[in-house]
């Protein structure tokens, strides 16, 4: 988790294969402000996972939902396990309800609670749709999605949302795909399937890449999978993601960096009784996205559209923050309403865009993050294609603007300082393919931080922006990220001499984590069309 590098003006300069440092420090800092970015979309701010007592929640889902509006959340996305649960979106046990369900399936699932249990495909029909819509109603402007949290075959879990009028699609979903959903009758004569059709019941790793294809073919431009706690119980390796992503470019593009669990005794459920890659979280984020040159920059370095998010995972107060409370995924929406509505099908092409931030204790609530050359620009998610007119004799400039803010006053009280911000850069080499070596090898040892940046490094603008510019040559095809904290470097158990996070402490606690806040970016590919 270390890192090298001299330190100048707390500016730090690490070469990156061929990124040319020469006159950086000339260039490093402020030089005016950035310009402002288009007035025609819109940043939004939302929660991909949480859950009530329609599964293993302790809240209703009127509760969770009131939580998230309370907390200023533009949207979220209910996404309870799959399989069978015993109680409704009211905390109601269905077998005792005035009117009690038919249930449906085969085999009936197992007892839960002593009580009765309903296959998840059935309550997303009949009981957590319907509340869904009725919060529709109450929270008029928020976006509410239905969604699941998907048992993934051989694997852990993965928050999926599909936008449709009806619980159909994620209902059917279920059914074919969750490993815990061994029912066979058919969903009770609900699906058309091909009477030549079996479920699927073996839970292995060519089911879970089915379920992508499946959601490609049938959902492609209206769903997503992120996966969730990815280094709980070491279930995933690269080479899943590869094949995920392979499978269903449009939907399979993400994962959590940050879990949720945020104020567990161990920091987002990570360790414990969890066997966890990493050992713990580092700063609040799993391994996959703290580690510098780890497995997200080995996805980034093939130039995959690959982007890391936040969620709360709440399922009750002693160990998670309400949606919203601490975590927030920012995205930014460029197709907007006349009136400022952002449309469903909108959400769900943002979030596929990539331009969007998570960050944890609201340590910023507003990035713009951009590369530029000659006239054209990039944004987070965004490739930027050098032109000719920025080639110098060693290669093109690149200008990146980093833009943020940070609110008054968290929900702890506090008002969030940055301390500093990291520019991380990585060498794009093009795509591993399945059966060669590098198709398993979770690393890219071209990444570096590049620079780090303190308050020394920017100043405010007219329209109250902290604003960085920094410039330099780029050789070949590359990515840049931030990362950025709250925290020193050598902040004695949270940081280390270079400014990385350590790993988190145990236990843990709600104070320590408000005491230790990041924000991580999503990368700007630069293209130059020269690969190493």
């Amino acid at each position: 988790m270390r890192r090298g590098g001299s330190m100048q003006r707390k500016i730090r300069l690490t070469s990156v294969g061929m990124v040319l440092a020469l006159a950086v420090m000339l260039f490093a800092g402020v030089a005016g402000a950035a310009n402002p970015p288009s007035n025609q979309g819109k940043w939004v701010s939302g929660d991909l996972h949480h859950h009530t007592t329609l599964s293993d929640g302790s809240h209703t889902m009127p509760a969770v939902m009131k939580s998230a509006a309370d907390y200023g959340l533009d949207w979220w996305a209910n996404v309870e396990h799959g399989g069978a649960f015993s109680r409704d979106a009211l905390g109601n046990f269905f077998d005792q309800l005035y009117s009690p369900p038919q249930f449906l399936g085969d085999p009936q699932p197992r007892l839960l609670h002593n009580h009765k249990s309903l296959w998840r495909w059935q309550s997303l029909l009949h009981y957590s749709f319907p509340v869904l819509l009725a919060q529709r109603q109450l929270y008029h402007g928020k976006l509410i999605v239905q969604g699941l949290e998907w048992s993934v075959p051989a694997h852990e879990h993965c928050s999926v949302g599909i936008i449709a009028p009806d619980a159909f699609p994620i209902a059917q979903f279920e059914y074919l795909f969750d490993q815990y959903d061994v029912d066979t009758s058919n969903g009770g004569g609900l699906y058309d399937f091909d009477p030549q059709r079996r479920k699927v019941l073996e839970n292995h790793h060519a089911k879970a890449v089915a379920a992508v294809q499946w959601l490609q073919q049938h959902h492609g431009k209206a769903a997503w999978m992120v996966f969730v706690h990815p280094e709980r119980r070491n279930r995933y390796k690269i080479s899943d993601f590869r094949d995920f992503n392979n499978a269903g470019p449009d939907v399979a593009f993400g994962f959590d960096g940050l879990p949720g669990h945020q104020k567990a005794e161990h920091r987002g459920g990570y360790g414990g009784k969890y066997d966890t890659a990493g050992g713990g979280t580092y700063g609040g984020a799993g391994l996959f996205t703290a580690q510098v040159g780890g497995l997200w920059d080995a996805l980034l370095g093939e130039g995959r559209h690959w982007w890391v998010f936040v969620s709360s995972d709440f399922h009750d107060t002693p160990n998670d923050f309400w949606p919203g409370q601490y975590a927030k995924t920012w995205t930014y929406v460029p197709e907007v309403q006349p009136d400022g509505r952002v449309t469903y099908a909108a959400l769900v092409n943002a979030l596929r865009a990539g331009n969007s931030f998570c960050v944890t204790g609201d340590l910023i609530n507003t990035l713009d993050f951009r590369a530029a050359a000659g006239q054209d620009a990039a944004a987070m998610g965004q490739e930027l294609q050098a032109p000719p007119t920025s080639q110098t004799a060693a290669g093109p400039w690149i200008a990146l603007t980093i833009r943020f803010k940070s609110p008054a006053v968290n929900h702890h009280g506090d008002r969030p300082v940055v301390d500093h911000i990291d520019l991380i850069a990585g060498e794009v080499r093009g795509k591993a393919q399945p059966g060669m070596p590098a198709y398993d090898h979770a690393a890219n040892d071209s990444t570096r931080v590049i620079a780090t940046f303190t308050a020394r490094d920017w100043e405010t603008d007219a329209h109250g922006w902290q604003v960085v510019r920094y410039h330099l040559i780029v050789q070949q095809d590359m990515y840049f990220r931030l990362r950025g904290t709250n925290l020193p470097a050598n902040t004695p158990g949270e940081t280390d001499a270079q400014g990385n996070p350590l790993l988190d402490a145990v236990p843990n606690s709600e104070a320590a984590a408000w005491r230790d806040l990041w924000f991580y970016s999503n990368p700007i590919f630069v293209n130059v069309g020269n690969k190493p």
